[in-house]
């Protein structure tokens, strides 16, 4: 990184590091196994017979409350269409919301999905007990929630909550909507266009702000919008039951941004990165990147490769396991490397979000060893 900015430093902006898109799973670590399903609807609940009745009637009291939910607070509850895009379809709502200066809810859509469940099923044979049933875990299609929320704390924020038990919730989140409102709350004036900072006052204050994206801050609005918007436990069950969410990252994406003064340079270093990193991005070059062994037990991919995918923009990739650290331009105003992991494991890290610290520590060398192989190759 040290010679990249030796070189370009004289066309550079600034440069700032952050979390991108980050995908968080929401788990009742106390009801994910079917012992312990029966538990709490026999001996806690009182249920005699754990038949389909009853693990539907949690999924209709849910349901009930949402759509009541809905009607309460005036909120747009529809099902999502299929072949259009979730996000760009609710935008302008949020823009309704942005300009009335409001927090909360402003969107719901239900889709049709695969999810995990439980399913109760009569023995085969009579059995001595004759409310005998057998629970296990099966995948089935049914309704899940999306959520658009507008927090006053991180931003745009996305939570999706299974409407079946054991109510599997996932979050997504980005980091440059955290920022955002950070700067805002300091009164520290910047240009920010689309997925990215182009201009800031201060660059030391965005870096500070993009910083404080940690596990703590997370973890809280996460429990907050879960206790709002989630499915219901007795306060009787809670106390019987360890109900607590385990948050666990499932897919995490962070970038290194390079602003530069004017658009004539961007072009060039990338389209030149571009044919250096095909020639001499070898397969060992890529596995010093990422800090990994090659054996011949290695699984995944181990290569790179340059697509054009939207509007004639170009992305190189670089691929190593579940892993791919990615460069590109957007719209000659910025030079972006951002590594992107669906299996954190990978990097021999835990998926657990209280361990966000070391994966923005390890990733942050990733990106740093990327930049650093490019500007030798440039160089």
């Amino acid at each position: 990184m040290e010679l990249f900015a030796k070189l370009f430093g004289s066309l550079l902006v600034f440069v700032y590091h952050c979390f991108d898109r980050v995908v968080i799973h929401g788990y009742l670590s106390g009801l994910s196994r079917p012992e312990q399903v029966v538990y709490f609807f026999r001996d806690v609940v009182g249920e005699a017979v754990i038949g389909k009745d009853v693990l539907s009637r949690r999924t209709n009291e849910y349901q009930g409350w949402v759509e009541a939910f809905a009607r309460n607070h005036q909120t747009p509850i529809e099902w999502a269409e299929r072949g259009v895009r979730k996000e760009d379809y609710v935008r302008p709502a949020l823009r309704r919301m942005e300009r009335q200066q409001r927090h909360g809810v402003y969107f719901i859509l239900k889709s049709m999905e695969q999810g995990n469940t439980f399913r109760s099923t009569v023995p085969k044979f009579p059995t001595a007990d004759p409310d005998y049933r057998i629970l296990g875990r099966q995948r089935s299609r049914f309704t899940h929630y999306y959520f658009y929320i507008r927090d006053e704390h991180v931003g745009p924020m996305v939570m999706r909550v299974a409407s079946f038990f054991p109510f599997q919730t996932t979050y997504y989140l980005n980091g440059h909507n955290f920022i955002e409102k950070e700067l805002n709350r300091e009164r520290v004036s910047f240009r920010k266009s689309d997925n990215a900072f182009l201009a800031v006052s201060d660059p030391d204050a965005l870096q500070a702000a993009a910083d404080r994206f940690t596990a703590t801050v997370i973890r809280e609005r996460l429990e907050y919008w879960t206790l709002v918007l989630g499915p219901k436990f007795s306060k009787r069950e809670r106390a019987a039951m360890n109900l607590r969410r385990f948050y666990a990252v499932s897919q995490i994406e962070y970038s290194r941004n390079f602003i530069f003064k004017r658009h004539f340079p961007i072009h060039k270093i990338f389209e030149r990165s571009c044919e250096m990193g095909l020639w001499r991005l070898t397969a060992h070059k890529i596995s010093e990147i990422f800090g990994l062994r090659v054996t011949r037990k290695l699984k995944g991919k181990l290569n790179t490769t340059l697509e054009q995918i939207e509007h004639g923009h170009h992305i190189f990739r670089a691929y190593a396991k579940n892993a791919f650290v990615k460069q590109y331009e957007k719209f000659s105003t910025f030079l972006r490397n951002e590594l992107c992991s669906n299996n954190l494991a990978d990097f021999g890290l835990k998926k657990g979000l209280d361990h966000l610290a070391a994966v923005r520590e390890k990733f942050l060398a990733v990106t740093d060893r990327f930049a650093a192989f490019q500007a030798q190759s440039l160089n």
